[in-house]
């Protein structure tokens, strides 16, 4: 599909169906989040991707003990970002320039991603919101690093929205603020 059809059809899905998802068209996403550019190549990211039921369901109620996203029962999918350490050259410069450079990076990955995911008839939501210390547990990811994002994966089973956005002339201006 062309890239503005994409990004216009790719939006935050909160109903899935409970079709499981392609082992293919999952390592195709991640190849998608593999290639994403990052301060000085640092690719600082791992993905766990989790699609046991048991663990689903863990995952699930660690995401929706805020109150919020409910939806992340259906998923047949769930992907959780882990943040690891930039090499020296990214960290230096994160340092010098006082910006993280690794939460751009991961945004990109993320994006990569979820465009992929939507490419292949998939619905994706990033979400921000859930108990992190009980996903590390759950997964096993070591106390010393962050798990910023899980990105529910699935079909989705509702139709496409359309986007609002502000309008295209309040988002930029020319040469000058």
């Amino acid at each position: 599909m062309d890239f503005e059809r994409l990004a216009g059809c790719r939006q935050s899905d909160r109903k899935y169906r409970p079709q499981p998802v392609e082992n293919d068209k999952l390592v195709r996403c991640l190849k998608a989040a593999r290639v994403a550019p990052s301060a000085c190549n640092s690719q600082p990211w791992k993905f766990v991707v989790v699609d046991d039921r048991e663990l689903l369901t863990g995952l699930a109620d660690a995401a929706c003990g805020t109150g919020m996203n409910k939806f992340a029962y259906q998923a047949p999918v769930i992907i959780a970002v882990v943040l690891e350490k930039m090499n020296v050259t990214a960290r230096i410069g994160s340092m010098l320039k006082n910006k993280d450079y690794s939460m751009m990076d991961l945004g990109m990955a993320v994006e990569n991603l979820c465009l992929q995911a939507a490419d292949l008839g998939l619905g994706t939501c990033i979400m921000g919101w859930f108990n992190e210390k009980k996903v590390a547990s759950l997964l096993g990811v070591p106390r010393s690093k962050r798990i910023p994002l899980l990105i529910t994966l699935g079909y989705p089973d509702a139709p496409t929205r359309d986007k609002v956005r502000k309008p295209l002339g309040e988002i930029y201006s020319m040469n000058r603020y």
